[in-house]
């Protein structure tokens, strides 16, 4: 992992940096493959700073190989070990050299799905201080100089404790950032379109494949996740980067099975699917864009200059949602 130099003072960076900076905010290995890894490759190769910042080395999650089921938080508890490997690969095979965990790999501990004890669990990013973790993603900030930050919504997406509290966390830091002349001039949240999500209804409702968030459902209400197609702001169309996605899902191997229902909806779709991805502006001036909903297909769409960007203070939820965590979707 390449980690550039730290800043000197309160200036700026005592080092150049690329013209355009990304900030991605996760909180599992393997969010960043399936959320944004199109994104992260299709700005990576365009010359773009992309720094991934995940919050917890994910040590709750379910293990798919059955040889490494020993790995498990119940057994040895090394599964967070082991998915650090996983990332690594992962960021390789998107062409990411900047990657940080948040605090330093276990500072803050998978919180597992909401409800369950582990939520309890002294080092639970779920139970994290809210400054204090900010404190550290504040830090990264003034030393890459991000432009645009993309995370979660304040349901983290799908109602995971660890994705809502991403939410908060980097929302947070981008207010104390811009309270000190640094931060973000763009803020987005992953999102799914209602009519992409209606395509899969159709298609995958009785799937037979793994984890398929589909099963049973009759209608794109059911799920717990979706967004109105005229409230999404952007998408980045990084199909020519699906072959890397999808190598970094498969180095995730202990959290996607072989037969997972992403890579049944890829089979059908192609590089669409794996390729193009969708967020909504949270914060920041949306640029120009095209089509029946006038969505940006730049992330840094509007943005003139290339350094020195200082962001809106933004408003940080202090409710918790109540949509419960989709079971088996991490």
């Amino acid at each position: 992992m390449t980690v550039p130099p730290d800043p000197s003072g309160p200036a700026g960076p005592a080092v150049d940096l690329p013209a355009r900076r990304l900030l991605l905010v996760h909180a599992h290995p393997d969010d960043e493959a399936i959320g944004t890894g199109a994104t992260m490759a299709y700005y990576a190769a365009a010359g773009a700073g992309v720094t991934l910042v995940t919050c917890t080395l994910g040590e709750e999650g379910e293990i798919h190989v059955p040889a490494l089921a020993g790995l498990a938080a119940a057994e040895a508890d090394q599964l967070g070990g082991y998915r650090i490997t996983e990332l690594a690969a992962a960021c390789a095979a998107l062409g990411v050299t900047d990657h940080r965990f948040l605090g330093g790999a276990g500072r803050y501990r998978d919180s597992g799905m909401m409800g369950l004890p582990t939520n309890d669990h002294p080092r639970a990013f779920w139970r994290a201080d809210l400054d204090e973790a900010a404190g550290h993603l504040v830090e990264i900030m003034r030393e890459v100089r991000p432009q645009v930050l993309v995370t979660y919504d304040p349901n983290g997406f799908y109602g995971h404790p660890d994705h809502i509290q991403a939410h908060r966390v980097a929302m947070r830091a981008a207010e104390l950032a811009a309270a000190e002349g640094f931060g973000p001039a763009k803020i987005y949240w992953t999102a799914v379109p209602r009519g992409v999500l209606e395509a899969g209804v159709a298609s995958f409702a009785d799937a037979d494949v793994a984890n398929n968030p589909f099963a049973g459902t009759e209608h794109v209400d059911d799920l717990p996740f979706g967004t109105p197609d005229e409230q999404i702001a952007a998408r980045i169309d990084g199909t020519d980067q699906h072959t890397a996605k999808e190598a970094a899902m498969r180095a995730h191997r202990t959290q996607i099975p072989e037969n997972s229902w992403l890579y049944a909806v890829a089979g059908n779709f192609g590089g669409e699917f794996m390729g193009v991805e969708y967020y909504t502006l949270a914060a920041g001036v949306r640029g120009p864009g095209s089509g029946p909903y006038g969505w940006e297909d730049d992330l840094f769409a509007g943005l003139d200059a290339p350094t020195g960007v200082t962001g809106p203070a933004v408003e940080v939820p202090t409710s918790t949602p109540g949509t419960p965590a989709a079971a088996g979707v991490r």
